[in-house]
């Protein structure tokens, strides 16, 4: 029993490398803009999410992951802050809570290994 729990918090562990630091952050700025904030705040959310994604975006193209760089820069423009896409409170409050539980998501799932 003792060791199926080391091995489960053992698999549970994660890196804080850069990528999972950055997904963390910008997840708790998106969950956070589910209270009634000032609309600066919703202002610097939308800017951290496009230099956000846009890091995840390059350093997944520097690691051959093709289909998350698009993702990621697909989000990028999603969030910038230049060009308002208006969705409304209640679009973006779901945008939000699904983009932030997909990143903290994807910190546990390991890339698969590439052919070669």
């Amino acid at each position: 029993m003792t060791f199926i729990i080391t091995v489960y918090i053992k698999n549970l562990q994660m890196k804080l490398n850069l990528s999972s630091t950055i997904k963390i952050v910008i997840a708790l700025l998106f969950f956070l803009c589910l209270a009634d904030m000032p609309y600066g705040y919703y202002q610097f959310v939308r800017l951290s999410g496009l230099i956000g994604f846009a890091i995840l975006a390059y350093q997944a193209n520097q690691q051959g992951r093709q289909t998350e760089m698009i993702f990621y820069g697909g989000l990028a423009l999603l969030f910038q802050p230049f060009f308002k896409i208006a969705l409304g409170r209640k679009m973006w409050n779901i945008v939000d809570v699904v983009v932030g539980i997909g990143l903290l998501t994807s910190i546990f799932m390991e890339p698969k290994e590439r052919q070669s």
